[in-house]
């Protein structure tokens, strides 16, 4: 076993600067023999209980410790000082809850660019904490090296008074720089004039010496630099590698008490992290009603179970069970909380969720309002979400409208600031992310680096390494550029790295004491976050719950403000009968875009075929809506079963009553878990780790319970075979089945959003685009869906828009002054505040006279108009924006003239009527075309809204079955081998192969998306390279991920030709197209299309174009076999 133990390395959690990963690092230990190893990462604890858990399952000893920032003032001054670093290793568990103080303080009190410490910080958790001098940033070598040895003498002499001799060690360097020798010997001195230790360390940033090329990649992408730059941080040499216990003895041979130091403070380091206690938060109010949380936890359920149900034991009965599984394993507080929370919330009037997941399964939750789906009612089990027989945390998430940041301040001040924080999530560094940020810090050429990225498919669930095995393309890319293969080589080692932390978009911890005794904390946005993921939060036994956001609550909230506003009707939406005839209807025939769940192409065909009667279909429509189900021949079965063109079949007469809601197929988990528990004799609880055990494939476990079922199956008078057929059955469909509790909670959302968009179609849809505002192609979509279903959308008009889009009647939406572009928010503000006091605008000049010009500019009248937001009044657009600049100035004199006192504007002339006449009159203007007015709606709403500029391409498109809509849809969920789709180029970028061959990347816009199009040498010939932006296009080519490969791209021009026959001869072709080409002229592309079967069977490129040939066409001898149709289509 080596005396040598590394205690200065960084990790791949000193973001962008350490890439030595976790993994590497023990396993490197481990193979030098080494007995221990320390994670020192810079200012942060980021993956201390990962690093824990893996030393441990090595049989190594990991040593947690930190290198702080240390700034020789108040920590708390946000002044611009010098920061030196320094060394802390935890020595006992004392010492690690102080490195966990010292950490967490650095960052929330200390925070100036770096999270920073000062000495009282440290004087004042220095039990147990082991330090060290550092590296050349140091204190005491930063000031050797500066001359000053008197300071340098000064700061040890602090640091051997703040952590006591045996504790402060002074730390050897050597790779090979000539500032360490010069620090290392005033070191040694030092360390005999103090009687102070010496330790030699590596400050290590990667695992091999050849790993310096990647990791000078990754300080590139610290400081957004390029490595060719000459003025960025880089390191100095290849030494910062995990030196092997020989060398470091070699490199420090004449200091071999150095190298023994590691191993004495290695010896010295014991802490141990219990993952197997919890730390529950406490209900602050039991205590103040002199209760028990499991005393008012009952308390409360009874009184609601009295309340709410009669004298029918059932509800009693679970109930009560359910109270003694939860006090039992002392859950009563966190129940009592989330009810608080939740109560909290509807007090506000903020609205939430019915629940999600297991939760729904609960009797008790369902008691206090934390779930709205009674479990008794479907069949949901509680032991699905709390198992007796599994000890683990409950975990209720809960879903909030878009106020869901009130609750989490509201917990942070009902338990605490210091015992509430949000919990952190790292980005990684993906394959297409680590390709295009390596391709950065290269310099290399965007294009190239795009195609490579995009090369890589989205969600393969593979590796880099993996897909240069499996990906024949990717591989050849590299074989055929030694610069992409740079990139994909450097690419690979950067690959799952973190790279960044941010606040988990739920998750929220509560702890019994205040945090920073339990996690590390820092700062992210103002809002305080853990320094480690979720998974390592729960392993160290703390308490998460997940606070969601949901956009659909908000739609449905907003819904029902609207219908309240416009109808006079307050609905309870919890209330709704769930079996209205109309919305099942609605739903049978598809349309579902804007309900929850169920807005996909898949569950739209789904809904559609299954046609759904009852609240128990829409349950398992979200649960059969799956991969898995659909790949089995599940979904087939069932929905033949449900209209009765197959018999539902049952291996055994115990098995129907818990499958025939299903027909006879096992959907939800739940189902085996009754199975097992009917026909097996299973305790809920051991069903419930049997249906875990399925579904995580534990062969061992399984089989183990196979006999356990067999046997009781036995008992219960069921053969051998058939009760393993079961079983067989049960583990087949354990892989598709879902969680029911789960599907119940969400097809109530689903319901509540398909019956508002059923009784109240404007409010619902008004509201959905409010909640989408953001999203142009959402936007898009719901626009279309509202037109289909009798929904005039009219542009925004300052008389009748407010911010958000608004139901002006049942079939009629107006636009948000929201949604125009480059209008400011004090323009909006003073054009609905002066609406509201004084009524409608009667003109232009009203609304200018009656505005602060200072709040309503130039720009924004500028942007009203090209909205259309202006078109109701006298003036026509070409007009208003010709007049502007004089408009606005003529009335801001206007207002200045009554801030100086005078009464009106129209004192300055004789009558108002001769000002308007005399004094201003719009000049004589032609209106602007409607192209223009397109391109204004499109640049000022972000979509075309009166019409669309391929509108004058749909007779023609849909002569071809060409599609405009969806694009990226289309092409991800493509199961055809070519694609033929229209739009128009937004985007094009040229690329010059390095065989000096032109290609280009287009953007193609649809009628509600876009796509990339990537057009290779082989495509982009002749009339393509005539394309231009705003041009209309065909394109045939690949689906491929995201993008489409063209094969032809066609411009269409003002007229094209569709001959449409019945032979797809290479002779006939010939014969027709000679015709044509004897007469070529024009810009008219000519476009074939067989009869019969309705492919494109030819194409005459565009550079080949007719126009006296269409005549000509017309009068070829007649052929039955040719059979010729010839149109023709005029864009112009």
């Amino acid at each position: 076993m080596s005396d040598f133990v590394h205690l200065h390395n960084h990790t791949e959690y000193s973001l962008l600067d350490g890439s030595l990963r976790l993994s590497e690092l023990v396993a490197a230990t481990r193979e030098y023999g080494q007995k221990a190893v320390a994670m020192t990462d810079h200012g942060v604890l980021y993956g201390m209980v990962k690093f824990y858990k893996k030393a441990r399952e090595e049989g190594i000893k990991p040593i947690i410790g930190c290198e702080v920032y240390l700034t020789p003032g108040d920590r708390r001054e946000k002044k611009d000082r010098e920061l030196y670093h320094l060394v802390l290793l935890a020595s006992s568990d004392r010492g690690y809850n102080n490195l966990l103080e010292i950490v967490t303080k650095s960052h929330l009190e200390g925070y100036y660019y770096r999270p920073r410490v000062d000495k009282n910080l440290l004087y004042e958790n220095r039990r147990g904490l082991i330090a060290t001098s550092a590296c050349l940033q140091g204190e005491i070598p930063t000031r050797i090296l500066a001359g000053n040895f008197k300071e340098a003498e000064k700061s040890l002499r602090e640091y051997r008074e703040i952590f006591g001799r045996e504790n402060f060690f002074l730390e050897l360097q050597d790779h090979g720089l000539p500032e360490q020798k010069k620090v290392n010997p005033e070191l040694k001195k030092f360390s005999k004039e103090f009687d102070l230790g010496l330790v030699a360390a590596n400050d290590s940033h990667y695992l091999e010496k050849s790993d310096a090329e990647f990791h000078d990649v990754l300080l590139a992408l610290q400081t957004n630099s390029e490595v060719a730059d000459t003025d960025r941080m880089t390191f100095p040499n290849q030494e910062f590698y995990l030196k092997s216990p020989r060398e470091m003895r070699e490199l420090f041979s004449e200091e071999q008490e150095a190298i023994k130091n590691t191993g004495r403070i290695a010896d010295r380091c014991e802490v141990n992290l219990d993952f197997e206690r919890f730390f529950l938060p406490e209900y602050p109010e039991a205590s103040e009603q002199d209760l028990s949380a499991e005393e008012m936890l009952r308390k409360k359920c009874r009184e609601r179970l009295d309340e709410n149900f009669s004298d029918d034991e059932k509800p009693r009965e679970r109930m009560e069970y359910e109270l003694e599984i939860i006090c039992d394993m002392g859950y009563a507080a966190y129940f009592l909380i989330v009810q608080d929370f939740v109560e909290e919330a509807k007090k506000r009037e903020i609205r939430v969720g019915p629940g999600r997941g297991s939760a729904a399964g609960s009797f008790v939750s369902y008691l206090l309002g934390i779930t709205k789906v009674n479990p008794l009612d479907y069949g949901l089990i509680f032991e699905r979400f709390l198992n007796p027989a599994r000890v683990s945390l409950p975990d209720i998430d809960i879903d909030f409208d878009e106020r869901r940041d009130e609750i989490i301040d509201y917990v942070s001040r009902r338990y605490g600031q210091e015992r509430v924080a949000q919990i952190g999530t790292f980005g990684t560094m993906a394959a297409r992310g680590a390709i295009r940020d390596v391709g950065r810090a290269l310099g290399m050429d965007y294009n190239t680096v795009d195609r490579v990225a995009k090369s890589i498919p989205l969600q393969s669930g593979k590796t880099l390494d993996e897909l240069m095995e499996s990906d024949s393309s990717l591989q050849k890319m590299a074989d055929e550029s030694e610069r992409v293969a740079e990139l994909l080589n450097i690419a690979q080692k950067l690959e799952g790295l973190p790279r960044h932390i941010s606040t988990h978009a739920a998750g929220v911890i509560i702890g019994p004491d205040r945090l920073m005794d339990f996690v590390p904390l820092q700062k992210q946005d103002e809002t305080i976050i853990t320094q480690l993921p979720m998974e390592d939060v729960e392993a160290l036994g703390l308490l998460k719950m997940d606070f969601l956001g949901l956009r659909n609550l908000t739609v449905i909230e907003d819904s029902l403000e609207r219908i309240e506003k416009n109808h006079g009707k307050n609905i309870d939406i919890d209330e709704v009968p769930l079996d209205d005839k109309e919305v099942y209807e609605m739903l049978s025939r598809g349309e579902t875009a804007g309900v929850f769940q169920m807005e996909s192409q898949l569950f739209k065909d789904l809904t559609a075929n299954l046609k759904p009667e009852y609240f128990t279909d829409i349950i398992a429509l979200l649960a059969l809506g799956r991969p898995g189900p659909l790949g089995s021949g599940l979904v087939d079965d069932y929905i033949k079963c449900r209209h009765g063109e197959k018999e539902p079949e049952y291996l055994h007469p115990g098995l129907k009553p818990i499958l025939q809601e299903t027909y006879g197929l096992i959907l939800y988990q739940e189902q085996v878990m009754e199975i097992a528990s009917e026909l097996g004799n299973f305790s809920m609880g051991e069903a419930d780790i049997l249906r875990r055990g399925m579904g995580k494939k534990k062969k061992k476990l399984v089989a183990e319970k196979r006999e356990q079922f067999v046997e009781g199956a036995l008992e219960n008078g069921l053969s051998g075979d058939i009760a393993n057929e079961i079983f067989d059955q049960m583990e087949y469909f354990s892989g598709y089945g879902f969680n029911k509790s789960h599907s119940a909670a969400y097809a109530l959302l689903a319901y509540q959003t398909a019956y508002l968009k059923c009784k109240f179609p404007a409010e619902f849809m008004a509201a959905l685009l409010t909640s989408v505002m953001d999203n142009l192609d959402k936007v898009s979509d719901y626009i279309s869906t509202s037109r289909e279903m009798g929904i005039e959308i009219y542009s925004p008009d300052v008389n009748e828009s407010d911010e958000v889009f608004t139901a002006l009647s049942d079939e009629e939406i107006r636009f948000g002054l929201k949604a125009i572009k480059h209008l400011g928010r004090k323009a909006i503000e003073e054009i609905t505040n002066r609406r509201s006091e004084g009524g409608e605008f009667e003109t232009v000049h009203d609304l200018l006279d009656r505005c602060d010009l200072s709040r309503l500019q130039k720009s924004d009248m500028e942007a009203l108009t090209k909205a259309g937001a202006l078109d109701e009044f006298e003036a026509k657009r070409s007009q208003l924006l010709s007049s502007l600049e004089e408009l606005h100035e003529r009335f801001s004199e206007h207002n200045s003239s009554r801030a100086r006192g005078q009464t009106s504007f129209f004192e300055l002339v004789e009558e108002e009527d001769k000002f308007y006449e005399d004094d201003f009159t719009f000049p004589e203007l032609e209106e602007v075309d409607q192209r223009t007015r397109l391109n204004q709606e499109r640049e000022y709403l972000g979509l075309y809204l009166s019409g669309h500029p391929l509108d004058p391409y749909s007779e023609f498109f849909q002569g071809l079955g060409v599609q405009s809509r969806k694009l990226i849809s289309l092409v991800e969920n493509s199961k055809k081998e070519h694609l033929l789709l229209g739009g128009l180029i937004s985007g094009i970028r040229e690329h010059t192969t390095k065989n000096n061959r032109k290609m280009a990347f287009l953007t193609l816009e649809g009628r509600s998306s876009s796509l990339d199009v990537v057009v290779f040498p082989g495509a982009y010939t002749g009339a393509v390279r005539m394309v231009s932006e705003r041009q209309a296009v065909l394109v045939y080519g690949r689906p491929d991920e995201d993008q489409l490969i063209a094969s032809r791209v066609i411009p269409l021009f003002d007229s094209a030709l569709l001959l449409e026959i019945g032979s797809s001869s290479a002779k006939d072709m010939e014969r027709i197209i000679n015709f044509l080409e004897e007469s070529a002229s024009g810009m008219m592309p000519v476009i074939f299309k067989q009869r019969k079967n309705s492919d494109i069977c030819c194409w005459l490129p565009p550079e080949k174009l007719w126009l006296e040939g269409l005549e000509r066409a017309e009068k070829m001898p007649a052929d039955d076999n040719l059979n010729l149709e010839i149109k023709r289509f005029n864009f112009s």
